[in-house]
């Protein structure tokens, strides 16, 4: 028979203890640990085991490759390595109203005639169809269940064997076993050890919908992003209409994907070309505007940076910063003034970029302070020159990686020059790419190239 017993519980990282504690030991947090009473098996009882098999060589186990389960969402697929492996459990987390539930409705409506189940622990079945009649797609095979007692939830799996499971979402879920509030650590930990079970035995893949944290993070216990198959973050600012797809991890493809998303009317519709998307200016001579040719994930795509430059009013500079880190532009705005003699501490900075877009790629440096410059001067820069370097503390203009596939995407957009840094002009073949290659190895020269009048290029 099993035993239960009273157990403090750290809400933030998991860790347990018999007494109440102040500061988790472990990761450090105020006032994280809530009393919960825990079940254990009793003597010679295991819970959550998979029935097991007899070793065999590794040359026997088939591979899981084309077995596939291949989505409507070509974004999607391509993400997960090339579709959802059976029996894999999946965990997407994403900030409230970012499109979570919008994208796991779509990729269950478009494995029709698939049959899928799509278990709903905060919203009504009726709440459900409103979504599922907006996207407009057949809904014959896909199930509806509100449920959020775990053991129902197995029962009704086992009973079905449907191809897709979505839980929706692993905080509302709850077992009898524990008898802690739903959404606690124990509560999420159990839960998830348990799907991770049944999808292991039956071969049927289940994705999770997990809420995030006001830090970002995915809630419970970080052994959550341990025990499943893929974790994926949905991202994106609820004021645009642009979502990225990321891959935080993945057991059967690359951890370096990500997709990017437009949330229209009719659902979630994927972006195959995002550089022409994100790019609105091509012809018009503006200033304050350079193109940066960035890498995310295994996608290089060209994205537009917008600065305005102009004197301050308060008397204290303002700096501000939309989609870029703040403290790196405050770097940049040093050099700008150390090395290349521009004086912009007396200036308000303000720093976009378009799309709603947030970039972290070192490689964005040379169009963010050729952006600042061309406002500073009020000098368009030229519409056809694509920028891809990182500046360094002295001044330098410094390498960036895979250089290639930044120019192959700058010229396939019918861009006619990209700046790079000269350091990494010994590993390119300029004659293979049909666009110039501007080389520059420190701040000053780019400036010179820009905006000298005797020096610059059209």
């Amino acid at each position: 028979m099993a035993k239960s017993k009273s157990v403090w519980v750290c809400q933030n990282c998991g860790a347990e203890s018999p007494k109440w504690i102040g500061r988790c030991p472990v990761c450090g947090e105020w006032n994280t640990y809530v009393e919960e009473r825990v079940s254990k098996p009793a003597a010679g009882q295991q819970r959550g085991v998979v029935s097991s098999s007899p070793p065999r060589p590794l040359t026997e186990v088939s591979s899981l490759d084309h077995r596939r389960l291949v989505t409507g969402t070509g974004e999607f697929n391509r993400v997960l390595g090339g579709g959802i492996v059976p029996g894999t459990l999946i965990l997407l987390g994403g900030e409230p109203g970012i499109g979570k539930s919008t994208l796991a409705l779509q990729v269950c409506l478009q494995l029709s005639p698939a049959v899928t189940l799509y278990v709903s622990g905060e919203e009504s079945a009726e709440q459900i169809k409103l979504r599922a009649d907006r996207l407009q797609m057949p809904q014959e095979n896909v199930l509806i269940y509100a449920e959020t007692r775990l053991e129902e939830i197995i029962g009704q799996i086992r009973h079905l064997s449907p191809q897709l499971v979505i839980i929706d979402s692993i905080q509302t879920i709850t077992t009898g076993e524990i008898e802690s509030a739903a959404g606690t650590v124990s509560q999420i930990r159990e839960s998830a050890g348990k799907l991770l079970a049944l999808a292991k035995e039956t071969g049927i893949p289940i994705l999770l919908i997990g809420h995030i944290t006001k830090e970002g993070t995915l809630a419970g216990p970080k052994v959550l992003e341990h025990i499943v198959d893929v974790v994926l973050h949905f991202e994106g600012d609820p004021r645009f209409f642009f979502r990225i797809l990321r891959v935080l991890k993945n057991r059967f493809g690359s951890a370096s994907e990500l997709a990017l998303f437009e949330m229209k009317e009719e659902g979630l519709q994927e972006i195959l070309n995002p550089s022409e998307l994100l790019l609105s200016h091509l012809d018009d001579t503006l200033s304050g505007i350079a193109t940066a040719a960035t890498i995310d994930g295994a996608r290089p795509f060209l994205i537009e940076i917008q600065a305005l430059v102009s004197t301050a009013v308060y008397g204290t500079p303002q700096r501000s910063t939309t989609g870029f880190d703040i403290r790196r532009l405050h770097m940049l705005l040093a050099v700008l003034e150390k090395r290349a003699g521009f004086r912009l501490s007396a200036r308000d900075v303000f720093l976009n970029i378009a799309g709603g877009l947030r970039v972290d790629d070192p490689a964005i440096d040379l169009a963010v302070t050729t952006a600042i410059l061309s406002s500073y001067l009020d000098i368009a820069l030229p519409p056809s020159v694509a920028f891809a370097a990182e500046i360094g503390l002295s001044g330098e203009v410094r390498p960036v990686t895979r250089m290639e596939q930044r120019i192959s995407e700058a010229a396939r957009l019918g861009f006619k020059k990209i700046m790079i840094s000269g350091y990494n002009a010994k590993k390119i073949a300029a004659k293979r790419h049909k666009i110039e290659i501007i080389t520059v190895k420190k701040m000053e020269d780019a400036v010179k190239y820009l905006f000298n009048p005797k020096t610059r290029q059209p």
